[in-house]
């Protein structure tokens, strides 16, 4: 576990054996590995890092809002929660520790803008600058006009930026006519 720096999953130790079952329980039991849901381990440090294996706690799970936002640097708000989207018909059972939130997309939208990248060890799917800026306008009275309005700026500073894709995203998004708008302002 602390080569591949991967969570235990109950089932891949116990194709090891019997032993090596129980030598996990008794990790468990001696508090060297914690519980982050059914049949899922991890050990201290990697609780205590900046970022989870969201694939073994929400398998096919995208970061997104929050969570993409603050990895893209494009708000200075700190989630409080893992923001995991997921497919809008399926069930997953999120874990207390740490706090999952899960946001149901159709599968028309769900892999739009997906990238992945290494996060402090992990190789974690999440959403990228452009989808994550169509995501704030999409959502933008449920997180804020300001936050949203943060989002655009810091985007529309970055020397990376890509309008025309960008553009893509919002009307595949249906936020098209709305983001225009704000760039007419903001250019």
């Amino acid at each position: 576990m602390k080569e591949r720096n991967t969570y235990l999953s109950s089932a891949s130790i116990k194709e090891q054996g019997r032993t090596a079952y129980y030598k996990m329980l008794e990790s468990v039991r001696q508090g060297e590995l914690i519980q982050v849901r059914r049949g899922v381990y991890a050990n201290i440090d990697q609780l205590s890092g900046n970022m989870i294996d969201i694939n073994a706690i929400v398998p096919d799970g995208i970061l997104c809002l929050w969570s993409a936002w603050s990895i893209h640097q494009l708000t200075t708000s700190m989630p409080q929660a893992f923001h995991v989207a997921i497919k809008r018909d399926r069930k997953v059972t999120a874990p207390s520790f740490p706090k999952v939130e899960l946001h149901h997309y159709t599968e028309s939208i769900l892999n739009i803008g997906v990238t992945c990248m290494e996060i402090d060890g992990f190789d974690i799917k999440l959403y990228d600058v452009e989808r994550c800026v169509c995501d704030a306008v999409k959502f933008r009275n449920k997180v804020g006009i300001d936050i949203c309005s943060e989002i655009i700026n810091n985007y529309l500073e970055r020397p990376d930026r890509n309008l025309s894709k960008l553009m893509d995203y919002a009307r595949l998004l249906r936020v098209g006519t709305i983001l225009e708008k704000y760039l007419q302002v903001k250019l």
